[in-house]
């Protein structure tokens, strides 16, 4: 499973965003990494261009194998909440798709 982080222009995307990211999207999706491709982790803060306080927006997007992509988002004052929030969303979701697919077969 690869993954891959993208920033906004307001949060600068060094070397410990990406390991928080890495981190964050290993604790709840690696039991899931034989089915998936890629996951994309996108950072924005949403709040930036306006001068309030952080509220960063992250959103997962997988690519699971034999199917379309899938995402969740979630949204908190933090990078690492933010990370989070968004990957045990993707991992319910994940699940579930999972869970149907294999009833399937």
């Amino acid at each position: 499973m690869q993954i891959q982080v993208n920033t906004d222009n307001f949060i600068h995307g060094d070397t410990r965003v990406i390991e928080v990211a890495e981190r964050a999207v290993t604790q709840d999706l690696d039991h899931l990494s034989e089915r998936l491709t890629r996951i994309e982790v996108h950072l924005k803060d949403q709040n930036a261009d306006k001068h309030g306080p952080d509220h960063i927006r992250c959103t997962l997007e997988a690519r699971p194998r034999g199917m379309g992509p899938m995402s969740a988002h979630h949204d908190a004052a933090d990078i690492s909440a933010a990370l989070k929030g968004a990957a045990k969303k993707l991992r319910s979701r994940l699940s579930s798709e999972f869970g149907r697919a294999d009833q399937h077969r």
